[in-house]
């Protein structure tokens, strides 16, 4: 069989197509959509105490308004993928735009605990078919590595900042309008979205005529519900109940059943070649490992800023601003140096001093103020972050064909929203463990009460820092990518032929 590689030393003109003279256009369009998906899994968080009063919401329930659209987002995204591919995926770009326009208008009007249940499930099914059609755009419409590289970091600055710009955007619209405002605010930035989508987006769907590969769609996606639900349970029941034990293990079944419907099917929802690369699989992992580490670290310091520090809604926003704005600055970076320095090498830089950045929150005390502590921890972050998002993308869209481009954009987003729901359960369930025990070992007096919460958030924040390291780990290993080739594919640099292109690339 002949190799992507191959076909471009043979054949140059067919390997590289025409630019589309709209590309940048649709790029901001699809960065839109983008931060518009990525934001709505955090920017009710804030919200969420003034909706639970104004909807009678009862404390054991009232965590569904974040988990029904991290369930759904996470549990359908593969199916989305694979509708993109073969609908189209312009059309499937602009009809999920506005499902997820009316999703918006739904849970910003009830009246009720399940129509905004019912509502937030519904922006994460449709923002499951959006998302994997977004960067499978993205990917088909910049061929030209230096270009492709800015996409990227546009993309990537977009997808790290969107969960800071989400509790920023709460905690304002939920001070000087209402909660509501937080799901309401979706509907005319859809809307335009769709209408640019229109007119500067251009089509393009898998050239594959076979079916959906329904057994697999539904073993996954019932698989991954179960997993995710699992993990949400397992904070709130514990690791040992019933419930958990039983999803984990409906989990394991419904995922292993569907790999081996993947090896018997013969046109599978999921290529497995898809992830046995070891350089895509390798960028999976790491976005996995990421998603657990950076969402429990939103969690931590949102508690850590309103109970402890004692901010308002609108303080606590304000206070993740560095966080954008370093994402914003790692991501520029990134778009720059990885034509130069490549994927392996940016990833790994930027990864560990994410995990610095978190260390760093575990020298918070009941006394720390913002500036001492919180900022710089916040910059590092966020600087190591916004480098890692745009070669971890691209590495795992990287040398996918044109079929599988969908599917492989859908895993990058499910990696990332199976591994924060992970995450916020993991973290949650640590600091409550951490602060329990710190309340005994000081005999149970309500004067520890503020001790005993902020050692449960630096507990948490160490957590959150072990993970980041465990993926930086794997990124170093995995990922053997280090130049990027003028043909867009990416290339170890000890080929000869990388070493040539690079000199072809740079001035």
């Amino acid at each position: 069989m002949t190799t992507t590689l191959e076909r471009d030393r043979t054949s140059p003109a067919a390997a590289v197509p025409a630019p589309d003279p709209q590309r940048f256009r649709a790029l901001w369009v699809i960065a839109v959509a983008q931060l518009m998906v990525v934001l709505d899994a955090s920017v009710v968080i804030i919200a969420l105490p003034s909706a639970q009063q104004s909807l009678h919401i009862s404390v054991a329930n009232r965590q569904w308004m974040l988990t029904a659209y991290t369930l759904s987002f996470g549990g359908l995204l593969l199916l989305g993928g694979r509708i993109a591919d073969y609908l189209g995926r312009k059309r499937t770009f602009i009809v999920s735009l506005l499902g997820f326009a009316a999703a918006s208008a739904l849970g910003g009007l009830a009246q009720n605990a399940a129509t905004l249940f019912s509502a937030r499930a519904l922006q994460g099914a449709f923002a499951a078919v959006m998302a994997p059609a977004a960067l499978s755009l993205l990917t088909v419409a910049f061929h030209e590595p230096r270009e492709r590289a800015r996409a990227f970091a546009v993309y990537g600055g977009i997808a790290g900042a969107g969960a800071a710009v989400g509790l920023i955007l709460g905690g304002v619209l939920t001070e000087y309008a209402s909660w509501r405002w937080t799901l309401l605010v979706n509907v005319p930035i859809a809307i335009a979205a769709a209408l640019g989508a229109v007119r500067y987006v251009t089509e393009s769907k898998s050239s594959a005529r076979h079916g959906y590969d329904i057994p697999g769609a539904v073993a996954v996606t019932l698989g991954l519900l179960a997993l995710v639900y699992g993990f949400t349970t397992a904070g709130t029941d514990g690791w040992g109940s019933a419930t958990t034990l039983e999803l984990f293990g409906a989990a394991a079944l419904l995922l292993a059943s569907f790999v081996l419907i993947e090896l018997r099917t013969a046109h599978p929802l999921l290529p497995l070649r898809v992830i046995l690369d070891r350089d895509r699989g390798g960028s999976f992992l790491t976005s996995l490992l990421v998603g657990v580490a950076l969402l429990g670290t939103f969690l931590s310091l949102t508690f850590y800023f309103q109970g402890t520090l004692h901010y308002s809604a609108m303080r606590t926003g304000l206070a993740f601003i560095p966080f954008s704005l370093g994402i914003v600055v790692g991501a520029a970076a990134s778009g720059r140096l990885m034509p130069r320095l490549g994927p392996r090498r940016i990833m790994t830089v930027g990864i560990a001093m994410a995990a610095v950045g978190l260390w760093l929150f575990t020298l918070l005390t009941l006394h720390s103020s913002f500036v001492s502590i919180a900022l710089p921890a916040e910059l590092v972050v966020s600087v190591g972050m916004g480098m890692t998002f745009v070669p971890m993308n691209s590495t795992a869209l990287t040398g996918v064909s044109p079929e599988d481009a969908g599917v492989a954009s859908a895993l990058v987003n499910t990696t990332q929203q199976t591994g924060s729901a992970m995450g916020a359960a993991l973290i949650n369930t640590i600091a409550s463990t951490a602060t329990a025990s710190y309340l005994v070992s000081q005999g149970g007096a309500r004067s520890a009460l503020a001790a005993a919460a902020v050692h449960g958030y630096t507990t948490a924040f160490t957590f959150s820092a072990v993970v980041m390291v465990l993926a930086g780990v794997a990124a170093f290993a995995l990922v053997r990518r280090t130049r990027l080739e003028a043909n867009g594919e990416v290339l170890p640099a000890t080929l000869p032929t990388a070493r040539r292109s690079l000199a072809r690339i740079d001035p």
